[in-house]
C-alpha cells in the first residue's frame, strides 16, 4: 500500500471510529426524564419532608443554595464570567453535548465564580425552599436572560434544560429516606 492510500485509510478509519464512539457515548446512560421546571419542582416537592443525607463534599443545604444561585443568576446576571473565547468554544460545545445527552456532568463541589461562599448550615428545608422559589420565579420570568458564565447566551428553553440538568447532576450526591 502506498503512503497516500495508507493516510486516506487511516484518516477514514479514525473518523469512523470517532463517530461510532460519539454515537455510543450519546446513547449510553442518556437521560429520559423531562428537563422542565415543573418536573424539577415536583421532584423537589417529593423530597421536601424526607431525611436527606449527602454523599459528597457538600451537604444538602449547600447543594440547594448552589442550584438556586444558578437559577437566580440566569435572571440577574452572573458575578464573574469565563472569557468570551471560552464561552463561544468550549462552553458552547459542552452545553451542546449535555443537551444532546440530556444529562450534565461537572465538578460537584465547584462554586459559581464570584458567588457568595456556601456555608455549611444544615437547614436544608430553608435552602430547598429557596431553590423552589427560584425555579418558580424563573418559570414566570419574562425579562431578558443574562448570559451564562460558561455557556454564554442561552434561550429560556435552553436555560430551563440547563437548570434541570444541573439540579439532577447534584442530586446524584444525596440520598433520601422517609422522615
Amino acid at each position: 500500500m502506498n503512503r497516500r492510500k495508507f493516510l486516506k485509510y487511516s484518516i477514514g478509519s479514525s473518523v469512523t471510529v470517532g463517530l461510532i464512539g460519539t454515537s455510543i457515548w450519546f446513547n449510553i446512560d442518556k437521560n429520559t426524564q423531562p428537563l422542565t421546571i415543573d418536573a424539577a419542582i415536583s421532584l423537589l416537592e417529593s423530597i421536601q419532608d424526607t431525611q436527606i443525607l449527602h454523599l459528597g463534599e457538600w451537604n444538602p443545604s449547600q447543594i440547594f443554595i448552589h442550584c438556586a444561585q444558578s437559577v437566580e443568576y440566569s435572571m440577574t446576571g452572573f458575578p464573574e464570567h469565563k472569557s468570551e473565547i471560552f464561552k463561544n468554544t468550549i462552553g458552547q460545545l459542552a452545553f451542546s453535548a449535555f443537551s444532546a445527552k440530556g444529562k450534565m456532568t461537572h465538578g460537584l463541589n465547584e462554586v459559581i465564580p464570584g458567588a457568595p461562599e456556601l456555608t455549611s448550615d444544615n437547614n436544608h428545608a430553608l435552602a430547598l425552599s429557596r431553590l423552589q422559589k427560584s425555579m418558580l420565579a424563573f418559570k414566570h420570568y419574562d425579562g431578558e436572560l443574562a448570559p451564562h458564565f460558561a455557556y454564554g447566551e442561552l434561550s429560556k428553553d435552553e436555560y430551563e434544560a440547563a437548570h434541570v440538568m444541573h439540579l439532577l447532576n447534584h442530586l446524584n450526591e444525596i440520598k433520601v429516606s422517609s422522615a
